[in-house]
């Protein structure tokens, strides 16, 4: 199934796999909070358990380097795409209080992206994800 939407995730490339895993996590769920019309319905199972909605869509993860994130979250920026970011900074935090002072801190021009993610209309996403490759 095709979507005309796209759920991304961009991480850098350099980074430890539990970084990227924790980051992967935290980012999305910027998107879920934020924009509800990406989450399915609930789960049932053929014992009548019931579990946890999810996305509706796939949601597809990129890599690249520092300067590639950079440049994609300066595109996602001027086009207008609501994004939510991890900063290096926010490895050395421990919760979301933290976490927002530590994002506050710092201009646009100096925050040290470690990822991003976003939903958005999948014309407008490849432009944000131009040059930027799928997480292998």
């Amino acid at each position: 199934m095709r979507f005309d939407t796209k759920i991304a995730v961009v991480i850098r490339d350099d980074l430890p796999v539990w970084q990227k895993l924790n980051m992967t996590a935290f980012l999305v769920s910027g998107v879920a909070a934020r924009q509800p019309d990406t989450i399915g319905e609930t789960y049932v199972d053929g014992s009548e358990n019931i579990y946890l909605p999810m996305f509706r869509q796939p949601v597809m993860v990129f890599a690249g380097s520092a300067e590639a994130i950079r440049g994609a979250y300066d595109r996602a920026m001027d086009l207008g795409v609501k994004l939510s970011i991890f900063t290096e900074d926010l490895f050395r935090t421990g919760n979301d209080l933290d976490n927002r002072a530590a994002v506050r801190a710092v201009r646009r021009d100096g925050l040290r992206l470690a990822g991003m993610a976003f939903h958005a209309d999948r014309k407008l996403a490849d432009k944000v994800l131009k040059g930027l490759s799928l997480h292998s």
